[in-house]
Parts: structure tokens; sequence; C-alpha cells
């Protein structure tokens, strides 16, 4: 009986560290990210795009657009959005990623109309008659830009400046990011200010973590999210090594812009309708190496620890020789108004411009990207 007993024992003990074994095992495999499938590897991506190396070996994807570099008057580096790439970000062209493009599905099949009254800008018409050259490129990770495990807002900021280099963009140079790109502006305006000529913001993300804001407003900001975001940005920022597994398993909500259905404003449904009219495929896959190392490490360096605060930073041109403008739609759905007033108030040499009726993406709308390069570049109102 007693050897019965044992016999039994010792099997429930192997059937338990088995278990255990296999449950570690799942949770490894569900919690650590696959490697990135680097362009031009084999069996990855092929390589299409015109490209730089850095000092580092990586490389970096670009696109020119606008008047010959030569001829331009003025030069921009471009920092494209969350799920965007080199090819369409908001001031480019109206081409956008299959990202982006499953996101205009749903709003089109929701919010069809055909009273359209809002006609995109043409990019190409605005630099020809102010002379703009632009650089955009894809981020670390997005594209054909290979992925920096290491990235940081300050990495992304010296990428900025190589790039321009290796370019020739000259001493000084223009920068101008839309949404998650609004968060390398900051960067490039703390670390590489001397390179400046003038900066544009335009519905940047804000980082809800950061220590200039007061608690309460940072708090009632945060939780103007969908209640999935909340938790999405929540573990990118408390629990990083988790945001793999949180935006892939299927037992809680994930991100909300991951998940093809975002907080979307009513003046944004009605722009990214007419962008869906208007598109007929997508031009690119941003995220082909893998969300891990693109829309994933975009949430955790942007909703992480900074190594600097931007409610912080001094006037970079105290020479009157430059500016820095701020643009935000004061029905953004998914970035809150009250947290870029917050930053206008306390960065008083910081133009700020908020656009009535507007959401998110109200670049796209017609007559807008005129307005930012004009009030950025001459002056205007």
């Amino acid at each position: 009986m007693g050897t019965s007993y044992e016999t039994l024992s010792g099997m429930y003990k192997t059937i338990i560290v088995v278990l255990l074994i296999g449950f570690v095992a799942w949770a490894f495999q569900a919690i650590v990210p696959p490697q990135p499938n680097i362009c031009g590897s084999p069996n990855g991506p092929p390589i299409t795009a015109t490209r730089i190396k850095l000092r580092d070996g990586r490389h970096l994807a670009y696109a020119e657009h606008g008047v010959p570099k030569e001829m331009a008057k003025y030069k921009f580096v471009f920092f494209h959005g969350f799920g965007f790439g080199r090819n369409d970000g908001s001031f480019v062209t109206p081409v956008v990623s299959s990202t982006v493009v499953n996101v205009l599905v749903d709003c089109f099949v929701k919010f069809f109309s055909n009273d359209f009254d809002l006609v995109l800008g043409f990019f190409q018409e605005i630099t020809e008659e102010l002379g703009v050259y632009l650089v955009s490129f894809d981020r670390p990770g997005y594209g054909e830009s290979d992925p920096d495990p290491k990235r940081t807002l300050k990495s992304t900021a010296f990428d900025v400046e190589e790039l321009a280099d290796q370019l020739g963009l000259g001493s000084k140079f223009y920068v101008l990011g839309f949404s998650m790109g609004g968060q390398v502006v900051w960067a490039c305006l703390k670390y590489i200010s001397h390179r400046l000529a003038g900066a544009t913001l335009v519905a940047p993300v804000v980082n809800y973590w950061l220590p200039g804001f007061p608690n309460n407003l940072a708090k009632e900001a945060y939780y103007e999210q969908l209640p999935q975001d909340q938790w999405a940005v929540g573990v990118a920022h408390y629990t990083p090594w988790l945001t793999y597994w949180w935006n892939t398993q299927k037992w809680f909500p994930a991100s909300s812009v991951i998940a093809q259905k975002p907080k979307l404003s009513p003046p944004d449904v009605k722009i990214l309708t007419a962008m869906f009219a208007r598109q007929e495929r997508p031009k690119e896959n941003v995220t082909q190496q893998g969300v891990y190392e693109s829309l994933l490490r975009d949430m955790m360096v942007g909703f992480g620890s900074w190594e600097f605060d931007p409610t912080d930073l001094a006037n970079p041109f105290l020479d009157n020789e430059g500016s820095v403008n701020l643009w935000h739609g004061n029905e953004d759905g998914l970035v809150p108004v009250t947290l870029q007033r917050y930053i206008a108030g306390r960065l008083p040499w910081i133009h700020y411009h908020e656009v009535p009726d507007a959401g998110h993406f109200f670049p796209y709308a017609d007559g807008m990207r005129e307005a930012i390069f004009k009030t950025l570049l001459l002056g205007e109102k």
C-alpha cells in the first residue's frame, strides 16, 4: 500500500513538474517577440529604397520630395507617425500604408457619405511655390530602415543629424513631425538644436508620464483614452517587456490603433473617408520587418521614461532666426488637446496654433499643409 502511494505521489510530482515546464515554455514563447525579418537578409523583404549607412552599421531608408535639393531655399527633414512610413507622411503624399488603409476601410464602411467638401492639399504645389526640399525617412524598424533594439529619442535625433550630413543639407535645416513623429522633433530641440533653422510639431503624441505635467491634468488626459489604450500604454510604460504579449494575446483588448479600431472624432472620420476614396492600393508595408521593432518599439519609446522633459526646454532661437510651431486639433480623439495647451503655456516661446473643428488628421485637410509651411517659413498666420 505504501509503495503504491509513493508511486502515485511521484507520478503527481512528475506531472506537476512537466506542467510547470510547459507553462514556462509557453510563457517565454508568448512574451519574447520573434526576431525581426530584416530587409536584405535571407528570406527577408527586398531592398527597394534608397538608403544610407549609419556609423553603427544600420541603414536608414529615405525618400526625397519637393524641388531638387540644389535649388531649394528651405530644406526639411520630416518624421512620420505611428504606422506610417517614408512615402506616406501627411505632408508628403496622399498614398498611405497598409496599416492605415485597414483603418480607413472600417471608417469607410461605417461612415461613408457622398457629401465630400474636403479636398486633399497637394505637397508639390507648396514646395514649388516656396522652394522646399523635404526628405522623409523610415524611422528605425519601419519600412526598409534597419531596426534599432537600443532605440531612444536621443539616438533617433542623432540619426537625423547623420542623415542630414550625408545628404548635404547644410549646417542648418528644418524639422517637421506628425503625430508620433512629433516626439522626434522634441528630441531634436533637445539634442541637436544648434543644427535647426526651425521646427514644427503637428498633433504630437504626448507622454503622460512627463514629470513636468501636473498629476491631475495628466491623469485626466490619460483617462480620455479608450480603456484598452489606457492598458496598452500603461503596459508599455511600466512593463515594456510585456508589450509584445499584451498586443498579440487574445484575452484582453490590445491597443485600439494596432487593432484598427481607434477613437476617431467626426472630423477625422470625414478626412479618412475622403482619403480612402482617393486611395487605390497601399504603396508599402511599413511593418514588413515585424510589428515589434516598428509599432511596439514606438510605444515603448514614446510612453517610456524619457531622458529629458520637453516642458523644461529652453528657447533654441533666442536670436529670432528661427521659430517653433505646435499645431493641434481641438477635437483630437487620439491625443488630448489639454496637454498641448499646458505645454504651450509652459513654453511661451512656442507658437501654438489650435485648429477648431479638427481632429488628429487635420493636416490632410485642404489648405492645412500650405498654412503650416507658410507659418513656419514666412511667419504668416
